[in-house]
């Protein structure tokens, strides 16, 4: 299974959060999108996963807590407990066996993270 981790500011757009999983490597062969759980019903985020016809998996910010990440943001370390929203959300929505084919990419407004993970889970 292969899933895209999005992490984003509140008044981020569709186009900064695609501009961000294209530079990730793109929606091709993607199962869903993720990202933490209280920004999951984000109008541009539901926007982009009824573009791509993909679901949406909210992760429990605790559960991203425990994630380690490639990359490391001081911001998101202090508020989240991790190191990338983007990476920590790709790797727990795949579960078991996950491991980052993308680490996090940025869009060019700096509104929008995305990173894609793989691995065995269901």
């Amino acid at each position: 299974m292969k899933v895209a981790g999005l992490g984003f500011r509140r008044d981020a757009s569709v186009a900064s959060l695609r501009e961000a999983l294209n530079a990730a490597g793109g929606s091709e062969g993607l199962a869903a999108v993720a990202t933490v759980s209280d920004k999951a019903d984000a109008a541009a985020l539901r926007a982009l996963a009824q573009e791509l016809g993909l679901p949406i998996r909210g992760i429990p910010a605790e559960m991203l807590a425990e994630i380690e990440t490639m990359t490391q943001s001081e911001q998101i370390a202090v508020r989240f407990g991790t190191g990338s929203v983007a990476e920590a959300a790709a790797l727990a929505a795949v579960g078991r066996g996950a491991r980052l084919t993308s680490a996090r990419r940025v869009s060019q407004d700096r509104m929008a993270t995305a990173a894609i993970a793989e691995g065995d889970g269901e």
